[in-house]
C-alpha cells in the first residue's frame, strides 16, 4: 500500500514503500580500516522528566543497540555528540553510560572508544578545566575503553589564545596512559566550539592543532576531524606524523575519504554509521579486498541520507538518528533525553523514512511503515 508524506511546501505526496529490506549480515572484523560508530543513547519514554532533567536512560535498549553495532564489526564511538553529550546528557549520565559500555565490550569482545570532556562545568578558569578533563580522563581509562579527547566549551571560553590550548592538552597527553583520538569538533556541530585551537581561521587552528599532535606524537593514536570540508581533512591528514591515523568524522563525504587516493585514507568515526551500520560494515569488507567500486557502490548511495540528516542546525541530526532507529525496529518508541524527538519537523522525518527505505536500512520495512503511520496519524495527516 502506499502512504502519504508531507513535503516541506505542505503538499501531500505518494509513495511506495518497499517490502524487502537488504540482506546484510555479520561477517569478519575489518582489515584495512579502524571503523567507530559514534551510538545514540535510548531514553526511558516512562520517566517522569523534563527537558531540564538529567537524563533518564533505558539501559537495557542503549546497550542492545551498542551490542548490535559490535555484531557487524564496527567498533563503538561511546559518550560522544551522537548520545546527546552537552545536549540532554550530563557527564553524571555520561559517567553511567561510559562504565556500563566499556563492561560489555569487555563482556563481547567489542572495540570501544570513549569521550572525555569537560562538561561538570559551565564555565572556568583553565586549572579548572583541565581538572576536569583529567577527571573524565581517569574514568574511561579505568574502565579499560580509549580516550577520545573531545573538545571542550569550556576550554573555548576560558583561552585566550593558542597557547593554552597547548598548555592544556600538553598536560593530558603527558598523563595519558595510552594513546588518545583527538577531537576536533567544528562550530557547525556546536557553535559554542567557535574559535578551537585559538583562532576562527582554520589554517591557524590547523598549526596550532598539529604542534599539538607533533610534540607528543606517541600519545596520538589519531584524530577525527568533524569539519564537514573534504580537502581539508585530506591536507590535514597528509600532515600527520608517520603512525598518527586520521579518524573521519565528516558525515558529507565520507565514501570518498575512507576509500582515500594514493596518498592515504581515512579510517572512521562517524555519527551517521549509527543508522548505516550493518550496510557500512558491508561495505568496508568489500574495500578489504580491494574492491574500491563495489565500496562506492554501496556507501556512495547512502550520502543524501546522511545530508539530510546532517542539514542545518547540524547539531539536530542525533533527532534523525533516533528517529531512524525507532523506524527500523531497535527501541520501542520515539522519545530522546532533553524532549530533542521535537527538534526536526514532520517533512523531515518523512524525507529521511523515504530514504532509509529507498535504501533497504530497515530490517523489518512493514514495521517501519505502521510506525511511520502511527506519527503521521499523530500530527494529524490522515489515511
Amino acid at each position: 500500500m502506499s502512504i502519504r508524506l508531507p513535503a516541506p511546501d505542505g503538499s501531500l505526496r505518494t509513495y511506495e514503500p518497499r517490502t524487502d529490506p537488504l540482506a546484510l549480515t555479520s561477517g569478519a572484523p575489518f582489515s584495512s580500516r579502524t571503523v567507530f560508530s559514534a551510538a545514540h543513547v535510548v531514553a526511558d519514554p516512562y520517566a517522569d522528566t523534563t527537558p531540564d532533567s538529567p537524563a533518564a536512560v533505558d539501559w537495557d535498549a542503549t546497550l542492545a543497540f551498542r551490542r548490535h553495532l559490535w555484531s557487524h564489526g564496527l567498533g563503538v564511538a561511546e559518550a560522544m555528540d551522537t548520545a546527546q553529550r552537552g545536549m540532554g546528557l550530563d557527564w553524571a549520565g555520561a559517567a553511567e553510560l561510559i562504565r556500563r559500555s566499556a563492561a560489555e565490550a569487555k563482556a563481547v569482545g567489542g572495540l570501544i572508544a570513549c569521550g572525555v570532556g569537560t562538561d561538570q562545568l559551565a564555565s572556568g578558569t583553565l586549572a579548572e578545566v583541565g581538572a576536569a578533563y583529567e577527571e573524565q580522563l581517569a574514568l574511561v581509562e579505568e574502565s579499560g575503553a580509549q580516550a577520545i579527547l573531545m573538545a571542550s566549551r569550556a576550554l573555548a571560553a576560558a583561552a585566550r589564545g593558542p597557547e593554552d590550548y597547548l598548555e592544556v592538552y600538553g598536560h593530558l597527553l603527558r598523563q595519558a596512559a595510552e594513546p588518545v583520538i583527538l577531537h576536533w569538533l567544528g562550530p557547525m556541530f556546536d557553535p559554542a566550539l567557535e574559535g578551537y585551537w585559538g583562532s576562527s581561521d582554520l589554517d591557524a587552528a590547523t598549526d596550532t592543532f598539529l604542534e599539538v599532535i607533533a610534540a607528543h606524537p606517541d600519545k596520538v593514536d589519531g584524530i577525527k576531524v568533524s569539519l564537514l570540508d573534504a580537502q581539508r581533512e585530506i591536507d590535514l591528514r597528509r600532515r600527520l606524523p608517520q603512525g598518527v591515523r586520521c579518524y573521519t568524522g565528516d558525515d558529507f563525504h565520507y565514501p570518498e575519504l575512507i576509500a582515500g587516493d594514493d596518498q592515504g585514507f581515512s579510517h572512521a568515526l562517524l555519527g551517521i554509521f549509527d543508522p548505516l551500520g550493518p550496510l557500512a560494515a558491508e561495505a568496508v569488507r568489500v574495500l578489504d579486498t580491494g574492491n574500491t567500486e563495489g565500496f562506492h557502490a554501496l556507501l556512495d548511495p547512502t550520502v543524501e541520507l546522511s545530508r539530510h540528516l546532517f542539514q542545518a542546525p547540524t547539531r539536530f541530526y542525533k533527532t534523525g538518528v533516533v528517529f531512524l532507529a525507532w523506524l527500523a525496529g531497535h527501541q520501542s518508541h520515539f522519545t530522546m533525553v532533553g524532549g530533542l524527538q521535537s527538534a526536526r519537523s514532520l517533512p523531515h522525518f518523512a524525507h529521511a523514512y523515504e530514504l532509509a527505505d529507498t535504501l533497504g536500512l530497515f530490517p523489518d520495512p512493514k514495521l517501519a511503515e505502521e510506525r511511520m503511520r502511527t506519527l503521521l496519524h499523530l500530527y494529524g495527516v490522515t489515511p
